[in-house]
């Protein structure tokens, strides 16, 4: 038969029953140890750079890093996600949280990037020039008119078709040939990268040296390229808003502004290297 405790033990079983409750009170209480950070898909790699060096410098905080198209990431930053941070691939969708008052303060630009068009390494449409695009059965991916990328991308076909070199109704040619609308410019990579499309529209950036084996890159014309901005701000709702400072202070800084060099974008800093 199983016996009750003794009075000694049953001291010591309440005192340790107390402590746990106290420490899980405690633990509750605690501030917060991760910095939720909703960036575009096109900062994954330096994001993930900035995102080590910050906790390098922070010792028990860890970044979390939220990777989606602009749109995605300010849909659910209206819904109620928890965020710190946002970094936005175009103004349109930052101003429209500033709009809903769920910014700290101004955002502030911190890269710029600019449009590459890129076709399969084997390229079986034998894109030899952009004016192939236009050509009937070519297949061409583009991000989604609600995407920053894909807004860029059809701004530039229509800079494109104003060239002298290019027919008038070179971007709606070019449109005509979508076969698909993505909702990040990763998405539009992968169906380039896999040959479900002839053609896409991505950032300079996201040609890695990883990737750039499997495509060929034509580079858009100065004078019809557009040229992307990139804003960052701290959200309203954020539960640890001095470190979301300092993370956005770290990306305006020396040091985020070289490690955004280095993957392709251009700072926004002339003294990045």
């Amino acid at each position: 038969m199983i016996r009750p405790p003794s009075g000694a033990r049953s001291a010591a079983i309440l005192s340790s029953l107390l402590l746990l409750a106290c420490t899980a009170g405690s633990a509750a209480e605690r501030p917060a140890t991760t910095l939720s950070v909703f960036a575009a898909a096109s900062l994954a790699d330096t994001f993930r750079d900035i995102g080590g060096a910050f906790e390098k410098s922070h010792a028990g905080l860890r970044v979390r890093l939220n990777l989606a198209g602009s749109q995605q990431l300010a849909l659910q930053i209206e819904q109620g996600a928890v965020a710190d941070v946002f970094a936005s691939a175009d103004d349109r969708w930052m101003d429209h949280l500033r709009a809903d008052s769920l910014l700290v303060a101004a955002p502030a630009p911190f890269a710029h990037n600019l449009l590459v068009v890129i076709v399969p390494r084997t390229n079986p449409a034998r894109i030899r020039r952009l004016q192939d695009l236009a050509r009937r059965g070519v297949k061409v991916v583009l991000g989604a008119e609600a995407v920053p990328v894909g807004t860029y991308s059809r701004q530039a076909l229509q800079n494109l078709s104003r060239a002298s070199d290019f027919s008038p109704d070179f971007a709606a040619r070019v449109l005509s040939n979508v076969v698909s609308e993505e909702e990040n410019v990763k998405s539009v990579l992968g169906k380039v990268q896999l040959g479900e499309a002839d053609a896409g529209i991505v950032y300079a950036s996201d040609v890695t040296p990883a990737f750039a084996r499997f495509v060929r890159v034509f580079e858009i014309p100065p004078s019809a390229n557009v040229v992307a901005a990139y804003p960052i701000a701290v959200l309203r709702g954020s539960k640890l808003p001095e470190a979301a400072r300092e993370f956005v202070a770290l990306v305006l800084s020396a040091e985020g502004q070289e490690i955004l060099k280095r993957r392709g974008l251009i700072p926004v800093r002339g003294d990045a290297r």
